[in-house]
């Protein structure tokens, strides 16, 4: 394609906001005359050149877009008030639960509105936590980010995984315990990996260095497996494991904690993963294959004399937990231990010498305690319906976890396992009274007559009588469930008499591989419905109306919005489209997006396939001359899993077709990525200019 040079233009475009008249000066966007051609069908794509993020045609357009769109959120009355709630709010002690390692305990800690939370370790629960490790010194502004810590069986040392302004892209250093001194062992273009220790080394898995420029666009090829010893430079790490067959595919590796064992796992093909495994305490000895079907999961637990423990959906939707010996390790010598039930199993480890699974029914999470011989010995009781997450070592019968909820934050209990007592062991401190809001549970039919689970909470004493404003939020894809969380960021809306409701739509992972099953490919369309009938659900309940209702979606969420917007633009006064996948006909061809084929199919998969993307495509599906709602696409420039390009075109693409009577802008976040491990600084921002712009376009005049 001949070079593209980009020419700024200036449009008046007239925003009404309830009755308040702006005049928005939007960029407008070179097009070129690009064109694709699938199965005889050509689809233009004059925004290109947006997918080059490294020109300075497209740095140009980014600092335009940006010009406009921090120029309206300025201008919000109450934009300031919000940021110093919001600031408030989040200005309380976080602690994460405590885990033990070689003899003493861990635990983060955040003060309040530190960027990155703070790994402390004691040498028991009681002793004075000293500071192991702080992330904020690894950079000025917090945007490098701890991302994965293993310890050394053998206590000496500590690796820890760091990401840069939000990359996926991972480097990890090594650090000697009893010194605290960093040693000169550096890793560099790991991914989707941490370290897993062998002895005095560990491994993981990395990419060959990328071409300079296009570290954040190209597709990721030859995920290798390596082994590092420590002292050694990277380019002496031992190959382990790859496989140029298949150079997409992802590999990564667990050695089992008592370091007999390595399991080496092979996904990207499919929903689920193959399955590796070679004997360590066995020179030479060869890597043999345990379960190949990419189509279901097979997760090792844990290696327990001569037994491994699994979980997996083989033959189980809703999971179940198998038993292998170590002599006959392939998947036709399993033996179901613990049965698929009614419930989704979303979790199993073993602590003290016990299975501790944790179920999801209705998108809640429960947990139980077996015996190894998969006896069912106690339910734990939890504080109400919400989520869940454990952590404890496979020979101590102490235990830890930590339950959060809509209204509650996230607490830590000690839990005995033999006795199966919960104490509260810590609690926080929130700047809001919990007893004044309330959580409930309802299920409404989508367009089918599924019933489709939903969690609706607000301030108590709410009147049904049609005006509340509605923060709709949904994902829907990939296996992945929405369980009860909690976030101060809802807060100040709440307050303001706003209702927050999360869907549970299919493609998720809430009621098991059926229910995934059930929103992919040509069955995506149900995940649009399912969001579409939460709308319409409210408002026939007269908890809102068509003015009232914001809808937000992040990733695949965002490609929910996007889709959801444009084929039911009526039904909703707000949009926020956050880093979204917005561009079906592309995606696979963008770094590890090839990897959401089994999700959603692709376009050179068949015309029949092609043509079902295209009709629900965001990019692909906006309309000339359409009032749509008051949208606010996010996106950040080192998104490297679903790359800005992606909210680039799909805004550009908006602002065009628009007929201007709501805004449409874009907000493109500088030294950020897909989300994680974001600064607390950017992370205000974003959330006051996200909630200003909601509750501005809704007309509301919160107070704070």
């Amino acid at each position: 394609m001949k070079k593209i040079t980009l020419m700024l233009a200036c449009g008046i475009i007239a925003a009404n906001t309830f009755g308040q008249q702006e005049k928005i000066t939007y960029p407008i966007t070179k097009k070129d005359n690009t064109v694709d051609t699938y199965f005889g069908v050509k689809v233009a794509d004059p925004y290109r050149w947006l997918e080059n993020d490294t020109t300075k045609e497209t740095a140009s357009w980014v600092k335009a877009q940006n010009k406009v769109t921090f120029s309206y959120l300025a201008k919000i009355p109450f934009r300031k008030a919000l940021k110093e709630r919001l600031t408030n709010l989040a200005n309380y002690e976080k602690i994460g639960a405590p885990f033990k390692k070689n003899g003493k305990y861990y635990f983060y800690k955040n003060d309040g509105l530190q960027n990155q939370s703070v790994l402390y370790w004691q040498n028991s629960l009681d002793a004075q936590p000293q500071v192991f490790l702080d992330p904020n010194k690894l950079s000025d502004d917090g945007t490098v980010a701890l991302t994965g810590t293993s310890f050394s069986k053998d206590g000496k040392y500590f690796a820890y995984t760091v990401s840069r302004s939000g990359s996926d892209w991972r480097e990890i250093f090594v650090t000697d315990i009893a010194t605290k001194k960093l040693l000169p062992d550096h890793i560099k273009w790991a991914k989707f990996s941490d370290a897993s220790w062998q002895g005095d080394g560990f491994y993981y898995s990395a990419y060959d260095a990328p071409v300079a420029g296009k570290e954040f666009s190209n597709v990721n090829e030859n995920h290798k497996i390596y082994y590092h010893k420590i002292g050694e430079p990277q380019s002496k790490d031992v190959l382990v494991y790859q496989n140029p067959k298949y150079p997409k595919r992802f590999y990564s590796a667990n050695v089992s904690e008592d370091e007999r064992f390595l399991f080496i796992f092979e996904s990207g093909e499919g929903r689920g993963n193959a399955l590796f495994m070679k004997d360590l305490t066995k020179a030479d000895a060869p890597v043999e294959q345990l379960a190949s079907d990419f189509n279901y999961e097979y997760m090792p637990i844990e290696v327990i004399g001569n037994q491994i423990f699994f979980s997996t959906n083989y033959g189980a939707p809703k999971n179940k937990i198998m038993v292998a010996d170590i002599a006959a390790p392939k998947l036709e010598n399993w033996k179901e231990l613990i049965p698929e039930s009614s419930s989704v199993l979303s979790g199993a480890e073993v602590i003290g010498g016990k299975l501790v699974l944790t179920y999801d029914k209705d998108a809640s999470n429960h947990a139980f305690v077996y015996n190894l011989d998969g006896k069912l010995l106690h339910e734990v009781k939890l504080p109400s319906l919400g989520s869940i997450g454990f952590s404890g070592d496979k020979d101590d019968n102490i235990a830890f976890f930590s339950f959060t909820s809509f209204i509650s934050p996230g607490a830590t209990y000690k839990y005995n396992i033999e006795t199966n007592e919960a104490t509260l062991y810590r609690a926080p401190k929130v700047d809001f009274n919990s007893d004044e809001f309330v959580t409930e549970q309802v299920f409404y039919p989508s367009k089918d007559g599924t019933k489709i689970p939903m969690f609706l909470t607000y301030k108590k004493g709410l009147k049904k009588d049609g005006k509340n404003p509605v923060f709709l939020y949904g994902y829907g894809g990939f296996n992945i469930s929405l369980n009860p969380g909690f976030s101060t960021y809802r807060i100040p809306f709440l307050e303001n008499g706003g209702i927050y409701a999360q869907a549970n739509l299919r493609g998720g992972g809430e009621y098991g591989e059926t229910w995934h099953l059930a929103g992919t490919k040509m069955q995506k369309q149900h995940v649009f419905d399912d969001f579409i009938s939460a709308a319409e659900y409210l408002i026939t309940k007269k908890y809102t109306n068509k003015s009232k209702i914001a809808i937000v979606g992040g990733s695949n969420g965002g490609l929910l919005i996007g889709a959801c917007v444009n084929q039911r633009p009526d039904l909703f006064r707000v949009a926020i489209p956050e880093v979204g996948v917005m561009d079906m006909l592309r995606y696979h061809k963008f770094t590890i997006g090839w990897n959401w084929a089994s999700d959603y199919g692709t376009s050179a998969d068949s015309k029949e396939m092609f043509e079902y993307l295209r009709a629900y495509s965001p990019l692909h599906t906006l309309k000339k001359r359409i009032t749509y709602p008051a949208i606010l696409v996010t996106t950040a420039d080192h998104d490297d899993r679903v790359v800005p390009a992606h909210s680039f075109k799909y805004a550009a693409t908006l602002q065009a077709a628009s007929n201007g009577k709501n805004p449409t802008l874009i907000r493109i976040e500088s030294k950020a990525g897909h989300g994680s491990g974001k600064p607390m600084s950017k992370v205000l921002e974003e959330q006051a200019d996200i909630y200003s712009f909601i509750m501005y376009n809704m007309g509301m005049k919160p107070k704070f």
